[in-house]
């Protein structure tokens, strides 16, 4: 059997198997001690996890294929699987069902009996019950021996005992969260958060299939490796010259194989200089390392110095290889899975349990060793990479040396282009990077001199990407970076506590010159100072989109969005909106701005709708005939007059259908669009979306789909429409009347006042900070974009071509 796979065998899962530890008040007085920070992103990302490790627990068990994340409009997080669904008979202690145990009980679960999971990834069996804890709603669907199961939680407390709804020849859970806003400064998730954690899972997992999908943005994406970590290596390689073919693979297991303990470890070298080593513990990414990597680490240095003494290959080195000269351009991953791991923090970025480091040295050393005496040609040239690296280090070291006597790399002597600040604690200064001199001049002539420095940059800085380190460091633009920052460089000068400006911002143009700049500043932070984007020093400058000049007066607008609202304020101050005849005071002022507000968001909600296949007009019919929330399924004559709307609307093979699983009613039918015959179903699912549940909810918006005249007022003008397109339509068209709009493409269109009014004032500028959320995609990003291979870099244009939303041409 592959390692990680494991038999389905005849194991129960019943409410017997659930072990409880009392206590979920906890959870929500602090938080922090089971999901990590509730103010920045990382403790709501840690939620999805929780709820996914559950999913891969069933996985590692041999009882799920597939699992399914889903981001909704609003925020709320669905995650599901194919599973055998959390038991649901009556549990004998607790006197309930054992899914309300498991969802309300801190430490209650199966992972706590090594009967059912013998190696599990949960967080020490939290996992669910804080994700209840902490959402403000979470509803709970488990298909099961045949039936569907349903209760809704509200912030840990059940609505109503858990009840069957629905017959199904399935079996899985499917949970639905929204994060509470009392516990979290944050609800926004990031798609590529949640991307880079389930890519590692499916590559740590065999076999699984895990879906991602973002309806706010209809972003997809699909993992699944049959390769394991051995896939994951090739994945993290694949656009880098590599020295042997495919990756070494070693591994090790011990309690029979099946859900017991093992050590997996992939690597292969390629010609690039960077070390990429990622480590594993029961599938949690650790990233500070631990044990595991500490023995990796040694084993492989030592391996390798006595392969190449063995062998004679290093006789014209004065010293032994390093550990550095052997990592160099070494990509690996290190997975381990044991019972009872121990770590040095509840959210596991360390595994600290010692015997896992002897392990791996043996499994390292001995594997590894076999391996390079029996592919001496691979073995040689790994070898030589080593010496390059060791060859390149100490030319490093000289170079770094005579820059350093001539003091071109220490704080001492700053470079002369640098228009310093006066304020000398780094917390409250601030550094403006700026492509070119005349931008450049005119930064410095607007900026704030007691607390910003500019640092007007010539041409295109060298690409690092390309580069080795003595070769960087004789790029003048480089060094004065550097100087100017006073950290120095290289992994045994670099200190990010002598970072002389905790903003570092850079600006350029928002041309294609100014992208490129921008794009190799990116990267020589990312390949160099890592660090300092982790501690979120590195920002980038928006100049405004806009410009909008009435008469003499001008404003500066950010972005698209911050255009409408300019364009929605001057309606409200000009015009007047009457809805239908019903003899309503017509909108106006504020009242006119908030309607418009609230029917742009439901017009977004109505084509997020229409993107997915369901048609507007069947959309507008549910609405309008009263079916607006699940609960309205359950009425069948209601649902059947619906449907003979629908049918009178062109749409074809109408029929009212009976689901089982819910135990509602559903309307089916064909609608064409696009010359393409499709399948539209108004159902449970349909209605649960968070898209319709807004759209029912506004009772304004449906008022507006039922009105059949629109009375537009401007001043002495007025005009009348039959429908809420073309009278909104009409309004936009109006408020563009006697302005000028100019659109910015860089920083050389604006003097130094309008330099520090829009882009530099620190009361009105706006900034993005530059932050790595997915590792493994930004280093393949840059690999691809900045590296030598061209057919990867055409591969990536041809794909993301449409993409594009600001081309210059």
């Amino acid at each position: 059997m592959e390692p990680g796979a494991v038999s389905a065998g005849p194991a129960r899962y019943t409410a017997e198997d659930i072990k409880v530890l009392k206590g979920l008040e906890a959870v929500r007085k602090r938080p922090g001690m089971y999901i990590g920070d509730t103010d920045d992103a990382s403790g709501l990302h840690h939620m999805v996890f929780e709820l996914v490790d559950n999913s891969i627990d069933e996985a590692l068990a041999g009882y799920c294929s597939t699992i399914s994340v889903v981001i909704h409009n609003d925020n709320s997080v669905t995650v599901e699987d194919d599973g055998r669904g959390i038991p649901v008979d009556y549990h004998p202690s607790e006197k309930r069902s054992a899914a309300e145990v498991i969802m309300t009980e801190l430490h209650s679960g199966g992972k706590f009996d090594n009967n059912v999971y013998k190696v599990s990834g949960g967080l020490h069996g939290v996992g669910v019950s804080v994700v209840n804890a902490l959402s403000e709603t979470l509803e709970l669907e488990i298909r099961r021996d045949g039936k569907v199961w349903h209760q809704v939680y509200h912030r840990g407390v059940p609505e109503a005992p858990i009840q069957p709804i629905g017959t199904s020849d399935r079996s899985g859970t499917r949970i639905r969260f929204s994060p509470d806003g009392e516990i979290f400064s944050v609800r926004e998730f990031s798609f590529d958060v949640l991307a880079q954690r389930l890519r590692e899972l499916s590559f740590l997992n065999r076999g699984v299939h895990i879906r991602l999908t973002d309806e706010r943005s209809d972003r997809q994406a699909q993992f699944r490796y049959e390769g394991g970590i051995k896939s994951f290596v090739e994945h993290l390689s694949r656009n880098k010259t590599k020295l042997h073919p495919s990756p070494i693979y070693l591994e090790d297991q011990r309690d029979d194989g099946a859900g017991g303990e093992s050590v997996e470890i992939a690597l292969q070298w390629t010609d690039g200089y960077q070390e990429r080593v990622y480590c594993f513990t029961n599938t949690i990414n650790n990233r500070d390392g631990g044990t595991h990597l500490a023995g990796f680490r040694a084993a492989l240095t030592r391996t390798i110095n006595n392969y190449a003494a063995r062998n004679q290959l290093t006789k014209d080195l004065k010293e032994n290889l390093t550990g550095d000269d052997v990592r160099e351009g070494l990509t690996a991953v290190v997975s381990v899975r044991v019972k009872d791991p121990k770590f040095s923090s509840q959210t596991k970025d360390k595994l600290v349990s010692s015997e896992v480091k002897g392990w791996v040295e043996q499994v390292v050393g001995e594997r590894l060793g076999n391996f390079l005496e029996e592919n001496p040609k691979d073995a040689r040239r790994i070898v030589e990479k080593c010496i390059e690296a060791a060859r390149a280090r100490e030319a490093a070291r000289k170079a770094r040396e005579l820059t350093r006597r001539k003091g071109a790399l220490d704080g001492s002597n700053l470079p002369g282009k640098l228009a310093d600040c006066s304020e000398r604690d780094p917390a409250r200064a601030e550094l403006f990077l700026v492509e070119g001199d005349s931008a450049g001049g005119s930064a410095k002539q607007g900026r704030d001199r007691r607390f910003q420095a500019i640092l007007p940059l010539k041409g295109k800085i060298l690409n690092v990407e390309k580069a080795r380190f003595d070769k960087m460091l004789s790029s003048e633009e480089i060094k004065t970076i550097i100087t100017a920052l006073g950290t120095g460089i290289g992994k045994e000068d670099f200190d990010v506590s002598r970072l002389r400006y905790h903003k570092l911002i850079i600006m350029c143009d928002a041309d294609v010159d100014g992208s490129h700049i921008r794009t190799l500043i990116l990267t020589f932070f990312f390949r160099q100072m890592t660090e300092i984007i982790e501690r979120g020093h590195l920002y980038i400058a928006q100049p405004p989109l806009y410009k909008v000049t009435e008469g003499k007066k001008s404003i500066y607008l950010r972005d698209d969005e911050a255009y409408r609202q300019h364009l929605i304020e001057r309606i409200r101050d000009r015009c007047r909106l009457s809805l239908g005849s019903n003899g309503q005071p017509p909108l106006a002022g504020p009242e006119l701005g908030r309607f418009l507000e609230r029917i742009e968001r439901f017009r977004d909600n109505l084509d997020r709708l229409v993107a997915r296949g369901v048609p507007a007009s069947a959309i507008r019919i549910a609405l309008v005939h009263g079916l607006r929330s699940r609960e309205d399924l359950n009425d069948e004559e209601r649902v059947r007059k619906v449907a003979e709307v629908v049918a009178s609307s062109g749409f074809h093979d109408v029929r009212v259908e009976r689901d089982e699983e819910h135990g509602t009613f559903a309307i089916r039918f064909r609608s064409r669009r696009d010359g393409v015959d499709r399948q539209v179903t108004i159902d449970w699912n349909l209605l649960s979306t968070a898209e319709m549940r807004a759209l029912a909810s506004h009772e304004q918006g449906i008022a507006a789909l039922e009105a059949k005249r629109f009375v537009l007022t401007r001043g002495e003008e007025t005009s009348e429409h039959d429908n809420l397109e073309d009278a909104l339509d009409q309004l936009y068209q109006g408020a563009k009347k006697g302005i000028t709009v100019q659109r910015y493409k860089g920083l050389g269109e604006m003097n130094a006042s309008q330099l520090w009014e829009t882009t530099m004032d620190p009361a009105r500028r706006t900034l993005l900070q530059v932050r790595i959320e997915d590792a493994v995609e930004a280093d393949e990003i840059f690999t691809v974009l900045m590296g030598d291979a061209v057919e990867p870099r055409r591969e990536f244009i041809i794909q993301n071509a449409l993409e594009v939303r600001n081309l210059d041409i």
